[in-house]
């Protein structure tokens, strides 16, 4: 027998919770009220966000959001089945709740560099983990730009997956930029340090990164010799494989893809510019070589300076379900100007532009994930669910992780609120609040 559920209005809600004879002692945005209550199935906590607006299934809709043992709760199964009430009230104020921000190119930030040798990797870790709360990320892939062996030897083993908490933002795995990628594409990456694949890639993957257990993302050049054996061999082991740093044609590209590649690293930057006759990387966004039903994700810098407005509008326009915001972020985000390390090479920040020392070439951003949301909603003119859906939900599909990036019924509760002009004012991870927006004076 099909048992049916009815969806109950806020007030209906409101007089349930009323009728109950015992009482609990709310919160609501730090002050406490008192609320009856009556006791659930489960002896978790169960949390309510109320007076919010909700980003589910790619619409702001008025409902409340109900949290318990980390996890997004479908009230009507609360009630029906437990008779469950919350314990704890949220009240959001009319703002925006939203999925976690989630980063999956990140160099660093706050002084650290993630591809330098260092015995404190774990804690430098930590502290861009605990930095990036304020900007609404809740989990993200540390990056690592071309480096010697060496580097890849020592610093991986100490990079660990783990979920996020008060402490920081979970790490999803670690992104790997290079090597294997084109010098005549490489930017900011030292050319002394790239690599190309012999007769046997699976062994040049080895040799090189060392264990690939911690690893989420590959980036290479899908041209160059042998790259096709090592996309499929990444995939087999699990990993995204990204292309970029690439001179490739659209052909080489869209092999790699039906070989199992699945992301572009930060569309138009260092690849061939779009041609008409073969618009190479560029033109996965419209290829019609893409095995059904995959999709192709690509990445953008939208930092206001890596790429134009009216290039991040063409992108959008073309394959808007594909487009996933990342901040390029490097040791500077956070730093005042001046000279600082990425990776192998000297960097210096003017103003909000990252170069290597010296020259005109840009390498990375010094952006944080928020400015880079409020930039792209700003630059496109496209819905605020959008631009937030291309920082959380999308990034969660291209890693293939169901549970993060949506705030659907089962999903991990990691949730920022934001406010009309999609400002943070807070971040919760598995429904606990990890940072809030100082009150202002």
């Amino acid at each position: 027998m099909t048992k049916l559920y009815r969806i109950f209005t806020n007030a209906e809600l409101t007089a349930r919770v009323q009728t109950s004879s015992t009482c609990h002692i709310f919160k609501s945005e730090g002050k406490q009220t008192k609320m009856p209550s009556n006791k659930s199935v489960s002896d978790a906590p169960i949390t309510r966000f109320i007076n919010g607006t909700i980003l589910r299934e790619h619409t702001l809709q008025r409902e409340d959001l109900w949290v318990r043992d980390g996890s997004i709760l479908n009230p009507e199964k609360l009630f029906y089945d437990e008779q469950g009430f919350a314990d704890e009230l949220v009240n959001c104020e009319g703002t925006i709740i939203a999925p976690g921000f989630i980063d999956t190119q990140i160099n660093g930030g706050f002084g650290v560099d993630f591809s330098q040798l260092s015995e404190n990797v774990p804690e430098n870790v930590s502290l861009v983990a605990k930095k990036i709360l304020e900007h609404g990320v809740t989990s993200f892939c540390p990056t690592l730009v071309s480096s010697p062996p060496v580097v890849y030897h020592q610093v991986l083993p100490q990079i660990k997956v783990q979920e996020g908490g008060p402490d920081g933002a979970g790490v999803l795995g670690v992104h790997l930029e290079g090597p294997f990628i084109s010098a005549e594409k490489k930017g900011a990456h030292p050319e002394h340090c790239l690599r190309t694949f012999s007769s046997r890639p699976t062994e040049d993957l080895i040799e090189v990164y060392g264990d690939l257990g911690n690893v989420a993302i590959v980036t290479l050049a899908p041209e160059m010799d042998n790259s096709q054996s090592a996309v499929k061999e990444l995939c087999r082991r699990g990993v995204t494989v990204s292309l970029g740093h690439s001179a490739a044609n659209l052909s080489q590209a869209e092999e790699a893809v039906r070989g199992g590649a699945s992301f572009i690293t930060h569309l138009f930057n260092a690849m061939l510019p779009f041609h008409h006759r073969d618009p190479g990387i560029v033109g996965l966004l419209t290829t019609d070589q893409v095995p059904p039903p995959r999709t192709v994700y690509y990445g953008m810098i939208a930092d206001g300076i890596h790429t134009n407005p009216a290039a991040l509008r063409i992108a959008h326009r073309a394959h808007p379900s594909g487009l996933v915001l990342v901040t390029d972020a490097i040791t500077a985000m956070g730093l005042p100007p001046g000279q600082h390390m990425l990776g192998q090479q000297i960097i210096e920040i003017k103003g909000l532009h990252a170069y290597v020392a010296g020259t005109t070439t840009l390498c990375g951003s010094i952006a944080t994930m928020d400015m880079c949301v409020r930039h792209f909603w700003q630059a496109t003119g496209c819905k605020a669910e959008e631009a937030l859906e291309a920082a959380s939900l999308h990034p969660a599909q291209l890693l293939g992780i169901a549970r993060k990036g949506r705030l659907d019924y089962g999903a991990d509760a990691d949730l920022i609120v934001l406010d009309d002009k999609l400002n943070v004012k807070s971040t919760y991870i598995s429904g606990e609040e990890v940072w809030r927006k100082p009150e202002q004076r």
